[in-house]
């Protein structure tokens, strides 16, 4: 079975001038604007770092759920944090960062250890990445 969605962008004018919007299917983003200056320059707005490292957080929450329900545990809370990091002049993403704290009655580290290496291996997003992947798990007590 294969499940597709969709996002899509605009564009107009050149790299530094130009702007562009990015939506996605479901709405949750609609016309969003984002450009080089939100991109490199720290203005307010989206650019596509931003919203690879939301995807895969949202991702890697879900998958950290679903490895922590199959070792017989279920979570209260899980949060997470993926920073994306670009290389400027290559124009390549280097690496995500995972940082995760969940809060998991009755697990203990070493299965909450194991659930989040086996969801930070098999999330669909982090699959998609050639760039290193690294992270770091807080099991709350």
């Amino acid at each position: 079975m294969s499940i597709e969605k969709f996002g899509s962008a605009q564009w107009q004018g050149s790299v530094k001038q130009g702007k562009g919007s990015v939506s996605t299917e479901s709405g949750a983003l609609s016309d969003q604007p984002y450009g080089f200056n939100t991109r490199f320059e720290g203005v307010a707005g989206s650019n596509p770092e931003e919203l690879i490292g939301a995807a895969h957080a949202s991702c890697f929450s879900m998958a950290l759920s679903l490895m922590l329900g199959e070792a017989g545990f279920e979570p209260e809370r899980i949060d997470t944090r993926a920073t994306v990091s670009l290389d400027a002049d290559s124009l390549t993403v280097t690496r995500v960062h995972l940082v995760t704290a969940a809060r998991v009655p009755g697990c203990d580290q070493a299965a909450f250890d194991e659930a989040a290496q086996g969801a930070k291996a098999n999330c669909p997003i982090s699959k998609l990445f050639t760039a290193e992947i690294t992270l770091d798990a807080t099991l709350e007590g």
